[in-house]
């Protein structure tokens, strides 16, 4: 067998075959001998110890039995048929059953023979049976397992009902490196895995799918994850410094006007220090020579934008223009007025571009890009049409990056020479190891500080009965002249529903705070935007006093004078949504609340999400818990950033690993940035590989 036996297509190894092939490739995304080898258990049982037949009792968990299964019968009845096999040993019998894929289980069960068999026993109508055991000839058992230690891999239902459950999966992945002749290429250098004290990669393809003890299973796992973060690093930082140092970018040397009268006349408030340590970062970056590629993280309320705005300033001193891309109309509209609001009285044009902008007002912004007389535009995806043309674009502002697709993002590259500086901004924190990941190719600046003054935003969380008293609480708060939101739920899959709550929660509410002492508004997905537009404009203007709406108001609303956030039916929201919701609110100077409704019962899972909302303000505390609950790959869209999916990896769990990994693939590239030495060979080899057929984004920020 050669080497190149990890590309077998899945339908040719022993025990899968073509149908088995397809499921295989629909639900787990086996292709390849190899995508099965890394395809790694997710923990490993005992299977030492037996259990009999006499000895099961109501507080039996999963066991293990050895004995004869002496027949077979199909019983049908009302509810469909069923496989019932009967299994005896030496101290009594009971039943295994299959409710589905009877026909194929028929087919494989070994009769009048010594097999072992694995399951949790049940009680049904004063007996024991076994629902779906597993089941292996005692011969095999001891052939592969006799010490005991049996790995578990996660199937599905429809594997499951085709014999690919755990052990079905385990079977075939076995009989693939039982061949004495297969080979597996060995990825890392020699003189790494003794200094890592890493087990060769065959060995440890070997020891994680059949181990002896629970240290040999721990080092394998450790090897196979190493390799494949050390991969992607080696990726990442490469193509990080393509974008540094290998792209020559306009230097902004000036420090001029424009910075210096904004700084003098305009700013009415004394910087953070956290927003003056990122100010530096940007600026040694910009006058460097080189491209500058920064990822600024800060939560809501941290200074994010006046950020933005400095560094837009810059690029003014420098003869540049500067954009600004934002993923809603709202948030564009918002930077606008940010953006013209700090800047009145400066000879500077800031114009907004989005689809909603008509063709005749669209001409003159046009005219003045290409000119130079716009100096600032700030729009949505309608700034990387090919109409759009600057004069000399010196920095480009992403907010909210994870919105856009890398082929949107390039199309606004692609209209300088040399490129523009990038800086990404994002209001959702981001776990450092996500960060590293997903953003590895990218200089991260954190605004871990919030303005001096804000206050903290009060959050409780309370069930359905307490809504009487919660209703008092907001109508104290509009009593004293401020406003309130009360956000609903809107899950598309079932929008009907949501809609239908908003609707009921609207009546009430409206039933609750009457007119003409109270003033409410409606906002949500169904609208039409310009009744949206009029709806956001009088909660924002003080002409209506409480806003019920969806998740359309997450992003993009400001209203220093709202106070009290009510999210109904929070148990249904992430943990990073019901923090950007608690941000809508805290603006002002005034003490703001966020209130957490749910029903009397929620889940664990839930209950854990309300009491971290409950606990801290903080975003990258509440991103770390978000990870944990949800795992990274949903939490900032990594697919949009290049990042492969992870086969054998976790990003979370394997934070240290992904540390080591970092570090090594620094060290490496420091010494030898193109792997051109004989002892990299080996890396230059297999990355060259791991890339092929991936478009080459790593010129785009």
């Amino acid at each position: 067998m050669s080497e190149s036996s990890l590309d077998t297509p899945i339908e040719f190894i022993k025990g899968v075959g073509p149908k088995r092939a397809d499921w295989l490739r629909t639900e787990l995304g086996i292709y390849s001998a190899g995508d099965l080898l890394e395809y790694l258990p997710f923990r490993y049982e005992d299977r030492s110890k037996f259990a009999t037949v006499s000895g099961i009792s109501t507080d039996s968990t999963a066991i293990q039995l050895k004995g004869v299964i002496t027949g077979i019968k199909q019983v049908g009845s009302k509810r469909g048929s069923r496989l019932v096999a009967r299994f005896q040993d030496d101290t009594g019998s009971l039943d295994l059953v299959w409710f589905k894929g009877a026909k194929w289980f028929a087919s494989q069960i070994p009769v009048q023979q010594r097999v072992v068999v694995f399951g949790k026993p049940t009680a049904y109508q004063g007996k024991w049976n076994m629902p779906h055991p597993e089941i292996e000839l005692e011969s095999a058992f001891e052939l592969r397992n006799g010490r005991g230690l049996q790995p578990v891999y996660r199937s599905t239902e429809k594997l499951t009902n085709r014999g690919l459950a755990s052990a079905g999966i385990g079977r075939v992945i076995r009989s693939w490196l039982g061949n004495e002749e297969f080979q597996v290429p060995e990825i890392l250098p020699q003189a790494l895995l003794e200094e890592l004290q890493m087990p060769g990669r065959l060995a440890a393809f070997r020891s994680v799918h059949l181990p002896a003890d629970p240290p040999e299973a721990d080092s394998a796992r450790r090897r196979l994850k190493f390799e494949e973060l050390l991969y992607l690093q080696l990726t990442l930082l490469r193509q990080k410094k393509r974008q540094t140092l290998d792209v020559p970018g306009v230097r902004f040397e000036q420090v001029g006007d424009h910075f210096n009268q904004f700084y003098k006349d305009h700013l009415t408030f004394e910087l953070t220090g956290a927003q003056k340590r990122v100010m530096r970062e940007i600026r040694v970056d910009v006058n460097t020579g080189w491209h500058m590629n920064r990822l600024l993280q800060g939560d809501v309320g941290s200074g994010k934008t006046m950020i933005a705005m400095l560094t837009a300033l810059l690029a003014l001193d420098n003869g540049c223009q500067a954009c600004v891309m934002a993923p809603t109309e709202i948030l564009a509209n918002q930077h606008l007025e940010s953006f013209r609001e700090a800047l009145k009285g400066m000879p500077i044009r800031v114009e907004l571009l989005t689809g909603s902008v008509k063709t005749a007002a669209r001409k003159p912004i046009l005219q003045g890009l290409a000119s130079g007389e716009v100096h600032i535009l700030i729009g949505t995806h309608a700034l990387i049409e090919p109409a759009v043309e600057f004069k000399r674009l010196g920095l480009a502002i992403i907010d909210e990056q994870h919105r856009f697709g890398v082929a949107q993002r390039s199309k606004l590259w692609a209209k300088a020479s040399p490129p523009p500086h990038v800086l990404v901004m994002t209001a959702t924190p981001i776990p450092r190891t996500l960060a590293m990941t997903a953003y590895g190719d990218l200089d991260v600046s954190i605004i871990d500080e919030m303005p001096p003054g804000r206050k903290s935003i009060k959050t409780v969380h309370r069930h359905d009965s307490a809504r009487l008293s919660v209703f008092k609480f907001m109508e104290d708060e509009v009593k004293q002249g401020r406003q309130v939101y009360v956000v609903y739920p809107l899950i598309e899959e079932s929008a009907t529903l949501d809609y239908k709550d908003l609707m009921d929660g609207y009546e009430s509410l409206s039933r609750r705070f009457p007119l003409p002492d109270f003033r409410l508004g409606i906002v949500h997905g169904r609208m039409k935007p310009k009744d949206k537009d009029i709806e956001m404009a009088r909660f924002s203007e003080g002409t209506s006093q409480i806003l019920v709406a969806t998740t359309v108001i997450e992003v993009g609303v400001n209203v220093p004078n709202a106070s009290v956030m009510v999210v109904e039916s929070a148990e249904r929201f992430g943990l990073a949504q019901l923090h950007q919701l608690r941000g809508r609110v805290g603006r002002g100077s005034e003490q703001s609340y966020c209130i957490l409704m749910t029903s009397g019962e929620i889940s664990k899972e839930a209950n854990l999400r309300m009491e971290t909302m409950c606990r801290t303000n903080d975003g990258f505390e509440i991103a770390e818990v978000d990870m944990e609950l949800r795992g990274p790959g949903d939490l900032m869209g990594t697919q949009q950033s290049g990042v492969p999916d992870l086969k054998m990896a976790d990003l979370m769990r394997d934070r240290e690993i992904l540390t080591a990994a970092r570090y090594i693939a620094s060290r490496i590239l420091e010494e030898d940035a193109e792997l051109e030495l004989p002892k990299y060979a080996i890396l230059k080899t297999e990355l060259k590989r791991v890339q092929s057929g991936r478009p080459d984004w790593s010129r785009i920020s």
